[in-house]
């Protein structure tokens, strides 16, 4: 009998032993840094787990940022429906570097990522582009637009333009609207967003009528003075300035143009996005800041006016293109997984063949356009919308 007792006492110590070992394992698996940076507001808990990275600190922080609060609106919005498809968000910084975004993917697949909204910037993005499709995660960027982000990976799609078609696509747009026929472009040729964009605007210039007068570049360590870019431009009677870079270099070039009296049209792509709220930036310099957009916050429509809302009531400020980009990415990604009839349970590998399948067959409406469709290379065809700012708001064109 004092055997049995002995026996059945060490059975139930290591029972309790092993039980505290589980919990023990379970709290260390939710308390990493990549628990921080997630959000589940999932009722049931069963939910797909989306990761992204981005640059959440830094000179590029309102592009991350904008596509995590975008993102996140979504996941929010998706998860207060309770139906079968919810969501589990986490964001890691990358502060716009190739290396850091590699570090923060491995983060996110340590974390169990299933679904990945790849990263905000090129550069960094071809380097997590890479990371998903030797591990055969399903990626879907809101924004790095480079080619080399898709190139040779079937598993890497985009939701904003890529360069090439920003390029041909704003040529156009000037031809058509008539906006000057003699052009100066000032670009960044470090940067494979702005080189790819210039490349292909220079090609379909020609095409279109369009004479470039002037094309200067800058690099990092010269942008901050761009004297000898503009008064090349100025001397060579430019109607029209390109802009093909962000919006942070911009804003300087529309300070010095404005100190030098040189007054012309500044025509800018996707990347202007976000200068009416750049920090210490007198938005007067704007006025008449011409630029290409998929997304248009001051428009009316019932859609775009309650993401608006909502993005201002919880972030304090007016959501740009970015975040509208990754607002619809979890909601193709919604759409994609009920036609895939996916669960959650699933292996990342075989959401991966699901979502290649979907992409690359279903259409979507979102905010940032209707009818979007993708190419077997990933890159998504919506048609762009041309404003100009007026008093401090974007005016359709």
């Amino acid at each position: 009998m004092k055997n049995t007792k002995q026996v059945l006492a060490l059975a139930m110590a290591v029972a309790m032993a092993a039980g505290l070992l589980a919990g023990c394992g379970s709290s260390a698996s939710t308390g990493s840094d990549s628990a921080d940076n997630s959000t589940d507001s999932s009722a049931s808990g069963a939910a797909f787990k989306i990761g992204g990275t981005g640059p959440l600190t830094g000179a590029n922080a309102i592009y991350g940022n904008a596509c995590k609060n975008g993102a996140q609106i979504a996941v929010d919005e998706i998860n207060a429906e309770g139906g079968d498809i919810q969501f589990e968000l986490n964001y890691q910084d990358d502060e716009s570097d190739a290396e850091k975004a590699v570090n923060a993917y491995n983060t996110l697949k340590d974390w169990g990522m299933q679904l990945s909204l790849g990263s905000v910037t090129s550069k960094p993005c071809e380097a997590t582009a890479a990371e998903t499709y030797s591990d055969r995660i399903f990626a879907l960027t809101p924004s790095a637009s480079s080619t080399a982000t898709t190139e040779g990976k079937d598993n890497m799609f985009q939701m904003c333009f890529i360069d090439p078609a920003q390029g041909t696509l704003a040529a156009d747009k000037i031809a058509e609207k008539q906006l000057g026929t003699k052009i100066a472009i000032i670009w960044k040729n470090d940067d494979v967003y702005s080189t790819g964009i210039h490349d292909k605007f220079v090609e379909e210039a020609k095409t279109k009528g369009l004479e470039v007068v002037s094309d200067m570049t800058f690099t990092d360590s010269s942008a901050n003075d761009f004297s000898v870019q503009l008064n090349d431009a100025k001397s060579k009677d430019a109607e029209l300035v390109f802009l093909p870079i962000y919006y942070q270099p911009a804003s300087l070039i529309l300070k010095q143009a404005h100190d030098m009296g040189f007054q012309t049209t500044f025509f800018g792509v996707d990347g202007m996005d976000g200068i009416l709220t750049l920090e210490g930036f007198d938005t007067s310099l704007a006025e008449g800041l011409m630029l290409m957009t998929p997304f248009n916050a001051d428009s009316t429509d019932e859609k775009t006016a309650s993401f608006v809302k909502k993005y201002q009531e919880q972030f304090g400020e007016t959501p740009n293109q970015f975040a509208a980009d990754a607002y619809d990415c979890v909601y193709a990604y919604k759409a994609a997984l009920e036609n895939a009839g996916a669960a959650p349970d699933m292996s990342a590998e075989d959401l991966c063949d699901k979502m290649v399948e979907q992409f690359t067959s279903m259409t979507f409406d979102g905010l940032t356009g209707t009818g979007a469709t993708w190419s077997a290379e990933g890159a998504v065809t919506k048609d762009p919308t041309v404003v100009v700012i007026k008093d401090g708001k974007y005016v359709n064109v």
